[in-house]
């Protein structure tokens, strides 16, 4: 048996070389990607461990979905956890309190619903319905998306304070030759505000189109955006000025069901 040294937040600490200091290990290098992607090299650094232990971790936690790779970023946390995360969330939580008012939106709507909360990297679906149609989209709960694109994107972006927005508008790039960036997306984002909700057709992936609202505290600050997406086929531009109110009222049932009073 054989030790090795860890660095952590109180310096270093000995991993055996046992069941546990496997463990160990790999929650290290969860560790060293909580906060953002990390490349090998910056894991190798981030954990001490050797080049060829950290990429043998991280492709057994890529094989569970612990972590995932992202070409030219490096590694995140994996959807798995995410999922954990939103199914281990206390009652009443956000996610319980707003399920019924997805069903209802899915329902009325007849296109797949989602509610997503703001992450460190993007946003994460926390909650979703699915559509009946035979056509239709689906994200799976603790799925991360890009917060600069897709609608519920330009929700999150539209309440972020500046500068931070402008840092956001600066990082957005074309995921498809749809996406808004640059002035474009500046000027999009100011017409969510003042609207109240955001639209998207084909912008983050093709064939996709969605209707997100912000759902708001009692001091008007952004806790969640709920969407509905499906196919560009039915979700066009001119076809989400329909759908809006019913996103936005379902944001409002979801806030009086929290007993969110804005004075």
């Amino acid at each position: 048996m054989w030790n090795m040294k860890v660095p952590d937040a109180h310096g270093t600490r000995d991993i055996p070389d046992t069941a546990t200091g496997v463990l160990d290990r790999s929650i290290a290098v969860l560790d060293a990607v909580q906060h953002g992607a990390r490349t090998l090299a910056q894991v190798v650094e981030a954990t001490g461990l050797p080049r060829t232990t950290a990429h043998r971790l991280l492709g057994a936690l890529a094989r569970h979905d612990l972590v995932e790779h992202v070409g030219g970023r490096g590694y995140l946390l994996g959807p798995r956890l995410l999922q954990i995360a939103a199914a281990s969330l206390p009652e009443p939580s956000l996610r319980a309190v707003a399920h019924p008012a997805l069903e209802r939106l899915a329902g009325t709507t007849a296109e797949s619903s989602q509610l997503y909360v703001r992450t460190i990297e993007g946003r994460v679906c926390i909650d979703a319905v699915e559509s009946s149609k035979e056509l239709r989209t689906f994200v799976r709960v603790g799925t991360e998306l890009p917060v600069t694109a897709g609608s519920a994107g330009k929700v999150f972006m539209a309440w972020t304070p500046e500068p931070a927005r402008s840092d956001l508008v600066s990082l957005a790039r074309g995921y498809t030759t749809s996406t808004p960036t640059g002035e474009r997306l500046r000027r999009q984002l100011a017409a969510v505000r003042k609207r109240g909700w955001a639209s998207s057709a084909g912008e983050r992936e093709e064939g996709v189109g969605s209707v997100s609202a912000p759902l708001l505290g009692s001091q008007g600050e952004l806790l969640a955006a709920v969407s509905i997406s499906g196919p560009t086929t039915r979700l066009t531009r001119v076809a989400a000025k329909r759908y809006a109110p019913a996103v936005m009222a379902a944001a409002r049932e979801i806030e009086h069901a929290l007993g969110m009073v804005r004075s």
